[in-house]
């Protein structure tokens, strides 16, 4: 697997879902081995789990770490005028690190993640072997907004036997860059439920950490601060539901930018900002909270999540979610049953979806079951897992296809 992020030490809010995909695969069964770029914080063993762990160096100097891990782009709009420098040296680290790899350990399937640029790495180290691309969402945006980056993309949609989405949104903008409808299918990430479920001990001590009264009405959103979470909407819907508490994790671009729009709104002392938390403490607080908020829109510049990890694990919490249809949410959550969606960018509606849940609990508790019941039906990390290995069976298929 050639990949651009994974967490880097356990509990790292970075790339979450690629620890699961390595880890399932690996319990089927396979020899897994992750090829990603190092990075300071990286503590990963040489072996875990099953995988196998090749973090090569690309930067000279420290300042220039800014490849994967979420660092390459601002607000995840633009790239850092660093990524530009950083991305030749970087590429071709991985390409080497991924070729010899390949070689050493007699690989039979590459697979990458990202289309740009781990697709892109994966096919030209090792272009006798059959491939896999799996796409998350900014590797599409990328190559929608770049041309040279298209052209690669499609250069390695070409030489891909199969072509895994994690939304149906992602699937039908990479066909329209020039991915094959009929090795293309949208797999949806997995969650975790043994890490995200109700949990009374833990509603009480988060709650008891961010000085909260048991019964003040309390919600929770976590993500990156970038544009395309939509969390300003969701500010502003505080000051439209009296006495609301909101707390969200996670770090970003726009870390000043909501600080000051939460005291622009009067609400900067119901508004807090945890900053990165582990994915554990992630957990407790989705148990803690009386209701989970995922706003996500589609930005301006065009981008948007592909499926925020942030939504299935709210629905396994069974806490319930108020979210909006972005990307490839709209066909996860069940508006009035799994969760509830409202229009992207409107702070009214999220406020009378929060106000809602609140005045109507027993509705909110029978919400957050049927979500909670939904996931352990649709989302098992296991089911995913198989349908990545029926994938790396038409890629190798795909491969050996007389010419």
């Amino acid at each position: 697997m050639v990949t651009t992020s994974y967490p880097r030490f356990p509990g790292d809010s970075v790339g979450t879902f690629m620890e699961p995909i390595a880890r399932s695969v690996a319990a089927r069964g396979h020899e897994v081995h992750i090829v990603a770029p190092w990075h300071p914080l990286v503590t990963r063993p040489a072996e875990e789990h099953g995988v196998r762990f090749h973090f090569y160096r690309y930067a000279p100097v420290r300042s220039l770490n800014v490849f994967g891990y979420a660092a390459a782009m601002r607000a995840d709009v633009t790239l850092r005028g660093t990524a530009y420098i950083a991305a030749p040296l970087a590429l071709a680290a991985g390409w080497r690190t991924a070729r010899r790899v390949a070689r050493q350990h007699r690989a039979t399937v590459m697979h990458g993640h990202w289309v740009i640029p781990g697709g892109v790495t994966a096919a030209l180290a090792a272009p006798q072997l059959p491939l896999v691309i799996s796409l998350h969402g900014s590797d599409v945006y990328v190559a929608e907004r770049l041309s040279p980056a298209r052209a690669a993309a499609r250069r390695a949609f070409g030489r891909a036997g199969y072509v895994t989405a994690c939304s149906d949104d992602l699937a039908r903008r990479a066909v329209a860059i020039g991915a094959a409808p009929d090795r293309l299918e949208t797999v949806p990430y997995g969650v975790d439920t043994s890490r995200f479920g109700p949990n009374v001990e833990a509603r009480a001590a988060r709650r008891q950490e961010l000085g909260i009264d048991s019964a003040a009405p309390f919600c929770f959103a976590a993500g990156r601060l970038v544009h395309k979470k939509g969390f300003e909407y969701l500010i502003d819907a505080v000051a439209d539901v009296p006495g609301l508490v909101l707390a969200i994790a996670g770090d970003g671009t726009l870390n000043e930018a909501l600080h000051a729009r939460a005291a622009a709104r009067g609400v900067a002392e119901r508004v807090r900002f945890l900053g990165d938390q582990l994915q554990d403490r992630v957990g407790e607080f989705f148990a803690a909270a009386d209701i989970i908020c995922a706003p996500s829109i589609r930005d301006d510049s065009g981008n948007v999540d592909g499926l925020p990890n942030v939504v299935l694990e709210a629905m396994a919490s069974g806490t319930p979610l108020v979210t909006t249809a972005a990307g490839g949410i709209g066909a996860v959550i069940e508006s009035g049953r799994t969760g509830l969606i409202v229009p992207e960018r409107d702070s009214g509606a999220i406020a009378g979806a929060i106000r809602e849940l609140l005045d109507h609990p027993g509705r909110a508790r029978e919400i957050g079951a049927d979500a909670r019941r939904e996931v352990d039906r649709r989302f098992g990390w296991d089911r995913a897992a198989a349908r990545f290995e029926a994938a790396y069976d038409r890629a190798l298929a795909f491969r050996f296809l007389p010419s």
